[in-house]
């Protein structure tokens, strides 16, 4: 088959590396002409916001997928009206895009998220008490259009685009789970695991599986699944990114509808990783097996505070000393604060050994240039 990505990145990257045991052909399409998956793919340079770019990439191939929802989404309907399966469909992409629409997705559907307002520029009267979660309609992207509103004073800073005004919840974790669906209706579940995120720079910093909880919570994440994979209605693989509060009861922060930061640990952690999950969602094949093998994390490789150029990375030949490590870099040659770079996975035999061997590997490795 021949496949097309929107998107280049690193999501792409290692799908791709994946799929590369199986017999197809793989299409990217970004706008960087050095993006991780141009030397690895049958690679175009362009936009992928762009109609007309999007349809004439997208009309001689098989299927369509993403691995960004920042695309022209009218142009993946177009590219369905023409015959191409695109995965998943251009509806939900569209949906999920879109914060005012996602929310108003799980309102309809009774999915558990927290209360909302959308507010359409800064000068509406906000009803939402605070503090309160300022969110970007469209562009917000790993922590970039998210803001925390505490006070008075954090009022005159207010964006001026729509937004989705949302409630604070006081929670205890953010947990993860990623579930699939393929066009025979199969679906699979991917174990929970939880997201500890760097507060500085709002990005995912550890990631680690199991996670152990009690059977109350756990039923409320099977319900969000299932009633999500029944509403959906389509074919993809999805992240549902959620809070558990402090009083035990879960609510749907965000669902990305493509592999995810907090599903990296699978590809040594789990029987089979979201990318091989992604490439059997994509083919229509018989879904994978996706019990956890171990205690399992994953450590996120970003570009140190200062630094700016060619990457190196300090400390990785001592990281790749230690047993059950496994170090996955993006093919990303400039670095910058901030920047995702690669990751590490760590498996362990408890979650307390785990824990000790993410943090050690943290103060081991730095992304400089």
């Amino acid at each position: 088959m021949k496949i097309g990505i929107l998107g280049g990145g690193q999501l792409g990257r290692m799908l791709i590396q994946e799929a590369l045991k199986y017999d197809d052909q793989f299409y990217t399409l970004d706008p960087a002409s050095d993006a991780p998956c141009h030397n690895i793919s049958y690679f175009t340079q362009g936009n992928f916001n762009d109609f007309e770019t999007v349809l004439n990439f997208g009309k001689d191939k098989d299927v369509v997928t993403i691995e960004i929802e920042h695309v022209n989404a009218d142009a993946l309907a177009e590219l369905e009206k023409q015959g191409v399966k695109v995965v998943p469909n251009s509806k939900i992409i569209k949906t999920i895009q879109q914060k005012i629409l996602q929310k108003e997705f799980y309102k309809t559907h009774n999915i558990p998220s927290p209360d909302f307002q959308v507010v359409w520029n800064r000068d509406e009267e906000i009803t939402m008490p605070l503090p309160f979660v300022q969110k970007m309609n469209t562009g917000g992207y790993d922590g970039k259009g998210v803001q925390l509103i505490k006070n008075e004073i954090d009022l005159q800073n207010l964006w001026q685009e729509a937004s989705v005004i949302e409630s604070l919840v006081d929670i205890d974790k953010e947990l993860s789970v990623i579930v699939a669906r393929n066009e025979n209706g199969e679906t699979k579940t991917f174990p929970v695991t939880e997201m500890v995120a760097d507060p500085k720079l709002n990005l995912l910093d550890f990631n680690i599986c199991p996670v152990f909880l009690s059977e109350d919570i756990q039923k409320q994440i099977d319900s969000i699944t299932t009633k999500f994979l029944e509403v959906v209605n389509s074919p993809g693989l999805f992240a549902i990114e959620l809070f558990l509060d402090q009083e035990g009861k879960i609510w749907v922060n965000e669902t990305a509808p493509r592999l995810h930061n907090s599903g990296h640990q699978s590809q040594e952690g789990n029987a089979n990783s979201q990318f091989e999950q992604m490439y059997r969602v994509v083919k229509n094949l018989p879904l994978a097996d996706t019990d956890s093998l171990t205690f399992s994390g994953m450590l996120n490789l970003v570009g140190a505070e200062g630094f700016e150029g060619k990457v190196i990375y300090e400390g990785m030949d001592d990281v790749l000393k230690m047993p059950k490590t496994y170090v996955h870099l993006y093919g990303k040659t400039e670095t910058k604060p901030g920047r995702k770079m690669g990751h590490i996975n760590v498996l362990a035999d408890s979650k307390e050994e785990l824990m000790e061997k993410l943090v050690k590997v943290k103060e081991m490795v730095r992304v400089i240039a």
